[in-house]
């Protein structure tokens, strides 16, 4: 037996005892125990909270309210889904509600990767009973998508502004 063989069947055999140790563990725990993962939480539940609120990587972040609704987007770089929309009644506690961005446009461009491409700083603003997101591509311009319903589907985005490097687009929009 070849240095090779043998030290793939020592792995082999390590590797086999590890999962055979581990299938005795899961087996010999008790079963009414129901394992609940412990999940970030900036609400202390008493009218506290510790930061960050977000544990998360939410760049460029952009927030309104609308009515006792907060909506916060971020930037999702070359990423799809894209645009996280978050939801929040209290600035603590936020939910994604939904990506605004089903894939990136232009379409042919971002069938691949793009790294430190794509959507940056998007800007979301409401109006007239509709939802608006300004999101510039540095490599194209700003594009702008809208819907009634945050939690739906949203508009096919519009390029609105040709030009490169724009990092936030309502500077630009006015």
């Amino acid at each position: 037996m070849n240095k090779i063989n043998l030290i793939y069947k020592t792995l082999l055999v390590s590797f086999c005892m590890l999962i055979q140790q581990n299938a005795s563990y899961c087996q010999s725990k008790d079963k009414s125990q129901n394992h609940v993962s412990k999940v970030w939480s900036p609400d202390l539940g008493n009218g506290k909270y510790k930061n960050p609120i977000l544990n998360a990587d939410y760049s460029d972040p952009d927030a309104i309210r609308v009515g006792d609704d907060f909506y916060l987007i971020s930037s999702s770089f070359n990423h799809a889904p894209g645009l996280p929309l978050l939801h929040s009644k209290d600035l603590v506690n936020w939910t994604i509600i939904n990506h605004v961005l089903p894939q990136q446009k232009p379409y042919d461009v971002f069938s691949k990767v793009q790294h430190g491409n794509g959507v940056w700083a998007p800007s979301i603003r409401y109006h007239n009973e509709e939802f608006y997101i300004y999101y510039p591509d540095p490599d194209f311009g700003i594009y702008m998508t809208k819907t009634r319903d945050p939690k739906g589907e949203w508009s096919d985005p519009v390029f609105v502004f040709r030009g490169q490097r724009i990092d936030r687009p309502l500077s630009v929009l006015g």
